[in-house]
C-alpha cells in the first residue's frame, strides 16, 4: 500500500520529500476513508468520461448537452444503452430523434428494454398509434416511456376514449400533448371538465377542446374558474368555441405576463379598448411573443402604411408569419401600387387573411401580362410556376 502511494505522489512534476510522504502516510493510516474517496472518484471520473463519450459518438449530442446529461445517467459499458437504440431504431426513430430522447432523458438509456420499453410501445402499437406516431409523442416527451403503464397510461388512456370516442382521437390528442400522461386526471382533467360544465359550456364544445386543446384542461382548476367567470365578465359567450380558446390563452400566461403584453399592445399605439376588442376577436393574440408583435405592427405600419386602428380588427394578422406571408404578400402589393396597377387603399383581410390560391390568382396572376417581371419575381421566390389558367404547381 505504501508503495503505490508513494508512486500516485511521486508522478507529478514536483518532487515530495520523505518528511511529506511519511507524513502522508501517517494522515492515510488514520483517516482511511482519504484514500477510497480518491480510487472512487478516480472510478467515478472514468465512468463519466466513458458516458460523455458515447453520448457524443453514438448518441449524437453535442459535447455541452452530453455533459450536462451524464450527470443523470451514467454506465460503465455499452451493453445496456447499445439496446435501447437498437430498439428505438428498430422503431423507426430517426438519428435527430434518438439524439433528442438522450439528450431530454439520458436514462432511459439505462431501462430494461424487453420489461419496461416493449410493453408500452405495444400497448401505443395496439390502440392504432404508428411507428411515425409513437417516434413523434416520444421524442416529444421520453418521459411518457418511464410513467407506469398499468397504473397511468392505461387508465388514463381509456378515461380519454370514453370522451374522445375512439382510439384515434386519443393518439391525435397525446401527439399534440404528450404531457398528458403524468397528470392525476382526478386532480386536473376531471375538476376542469366540471368547471366549464358549471359555467355553461356545451358538452360538444368541452370535447373540442379537449381533441384540439388538451393542453388547456392541465391548468390549477381553481385559476380555470375564475378564468372562466372573468371572460364571461368581458362578454364572452360561454357557448361559443371562441370562449373556450380565451380560456385557454389566459390559462396559459402569468398576470405578469398578461400585464406585459397590454403595455407592448399600448405601445405600438393601440388604446385598452383596443387591446380587450383584438383579444375578443382573437383570445391568441396574448400568447404571441412581444417581439412578434413589435416586429409585426412596425413592418405593417411603418413599412405597408396600414393605420393601427385597423390593425386592431384583424388581430390574426398578427399572428401570421413575417417572412412567409406577411412580407412577401406586402412588397408584392406595394410594387403593384407603385405601377398603378392596385387601388389605393388594399383591406388587411383580402390582402393577409385569403388563403394562397386566392392571393395568387387575385394579386399574382390577375397582373402577370402588365407586370410580368413582378410575376416572374414572385415565382422564384416561392418556387412556383404558372399552370394553366393560374393555377398553382411547384416547380
Amino acid at each position: 500500500m505504501f508503495c503505490f502511494i508513494s508512486k500516485t505522489l511521486l508522478h507529478g512534476r514536483d518532487k515530495i520529500t520523505a518528511p511529506q510522504t511519511m507524513k502522508l502516510f501517517c494522515t492515510l493510516r488514520k483517516n482511511p476513508s482519504i484514500l477510497s474517496l480518491r480510487l472512487f472518484s478516480t472510478t467515478s471520473n472514468q465512468q463519466q468520461s466513458f458516458t460523455v463519450s458515447y453520448l457524443i459518438n453514438t448518441c449524437g449530442l453535442s459535447p455541452e448537452s452530453a455533459l450536462h446529461a451524464s450527470k443523470f445517467v451514467n454506465f460503465e459499458t455499452p451493453d445496456k444503452p447499445d439496446s435501447v437504440l437498437a430498439f428505438f431504431k428498430k422503431h423507426g426513430f430517426s438519428k435527430t430523434q434518438i439524439a433528442t430522447i438522450s439528450k431530454r432523458r439520458p436514462a432511459l438509456l439505462l431501462y430494461d428494454v424487453e420489461k419496461i420499453l416493449l410493453p408500452k410501445v405495444e400497448f401505443f402499437y395496439s390502440k392504432g398509434a404508428s411507428r411515425s406516431d409513437l417516434a413523434t409523442f416520444v421524442s416529444k416527451y421520453p418521459t411518457i416511456l418511464a410513467i407506469s403503464l398499468e397504473k397511468q397510461i392505461i387508465p388514463s388512456f381509456n378515461l380519454l376514449r370514453n370522451m374522445l370516442l375512439s382510439d384515434e382521437n386519443v393518439i391525435n390528442a397525446i401527439k399534440l400533448y404528450p404531457r398528458i400522461f403524468s397528470y392525476d386526471f382526478n386532480a386536473y382533467i376531471l375538476p376542469n371538465i366540471n368547471v366549464l360544465r358549471d359555467t355553461g359550456v356545451p358538452e360538444y364544445n368541452i370535447v373540442k377542446l379537449l381533441h384540439w386543446l388538451p393542453k388547456a384542461f392541465f391548468r390549477a382548476p381553481v385559476q380555470v374558474k375564475e378564468n372562466a367567470e372573468k371572460l364571461k365578465g368581458m362578454g364572452f359567450n360561454p357557448e361559443r368555441v371562441i370562449y373556450l380558446v380565451a380560456v385557454y390563452a389566459l390559462g396559459s400566461l402569468s398576470k405578469s405576463t398578461l400585464e406585459k403584453k397590454f403595455d407592448t399592445f399600448k405601445k405600438c399605439g393601440w388604446s385598452e379598448e383596443e387591446v380587450l376588442e383584438a383579444f375578443r376577436r382573437y383570445p391568441l393574440i396574448m400568447t404571441i411573443s412581444e417581439d412578434k408583435i413589435m416586429a409585426v405592427m412596425d413592418f405593417l405600419m411603418s413599412k405597408m402604411g396600414f393605420e393601427v386602428s385597423s390593425l386592431a380588427k384583424y388581430p390574426r394578422i398578427l399572428a401570421m408569419s413575417l417572412e412567409k406571408r406577411l412580407v412577401p404578400r406586402g412588397l408584392f402589393a406595394q410594387d403593384l401600387l407603385s405601377k398603378g396597377l392596385l387601388e389605393e387603399k388594399i383591406r388587411l383581410p383580402k390582402l393577409f387573411e385569403s388563403s394562397k390560391e386566392l392571393f395568387l390568382n387575385r394579386f399574382v396572376y390577375a397582373y402577370g401580362e402588365k407586370a410580368p417581371e413582378l410575376l416572374k419575381l414572385y415565382e422564384e421566390k416561392f418556387n412556383l410556376a404558372v399552370g394553366g389558367k393560374g393555377k398553382i404547381q411547384k416547380s
